[in-house]
């Protein structure tokens, strides 16, 4: 699914037209990078949550050349699915 079809299906189930899901949905985003930006962990019962975690500085190896390379430390964002979410992928066919 990518976001008209996200989008679109916002605007089905909500009973709003496209134009309006399309502002709900782009807000809600904007909102999330806000928040993530911050390092604020957004948590959203039954569904899952976003943080911002710190990933170390490690050693790697280049697969081409096969020298040893240092990989810088950075900050990622991880998603936790949550428990309703689990539990109904678990039981999709």
């Amino acid at each position: 699914m990518n976001k008209a079809d996200l989008v679109k299906e916002i605007a089905t189930k909500a009973s709003v037209n496209q134009a309006t899901a399309q502002k709900a949905l782009e807000a809600m985003i904007e909102t999330f990078k806000d928040s993530l930006k911050k390092s604020e962990k957004i948590q959203l019962i039954g569904f899952g949550s976003f943080e911002v975690a710190k990933r170390a500085a490690r050693k790697g190896v280049n697969p081409q050349t096969k020298k040893a390379i240092s990989i810088p430390a950075k900050k990622v964002v991880k998603f936790k699915a949550g428990k309703d979410l689990k539990d109904m992928v678990a039981k999709a066919k």
